[in-house]
């Protein structure tokens, strides 16, 4: 089965700010956004309202694992709702 490591990916000033900044030449090339890895699903959602309150993107906090015993990837969208991050999209990709 497909089973790889919880990541997640958002976008803040400061990577927005470096994305733009940087020369084309530049290697590695500067992403928009940033991604993390997480050894475990719970892992990531300890610190899921950090992303989210750090978060620029009007989409949301974007979210990527695989499902236990399921084929494929298991999609989020998160934002903050209340103060509280919620998820506000979900789906297999």
């Amino acid at each position: 089965m497909a089973n790889f490591k919880p990541q997640v990916s958002y976008e803040t000033k400061e990577s927005l700010n470096n994305y733009y900044n940087s020369s084309q030449y530049s290697k590695p090339k500067i992403k928009r956004g940033i991604t993390k890895h997480f050894k475990t699903y719970s892992e990531l959602l300890k610190n899921i309202k950090g992303f989210c309150e750090e978060n620029i993107d009007e989409d949301g906090v974007f979210v990527v694992r695989s499902r236990r015993g399921q084929w494929g990837e298991w999609c989020e969208r998160w934002k903050l709702v209340n103060g509280k991050p919620t998820i506000v999209k979900e789906g297999w990709s």
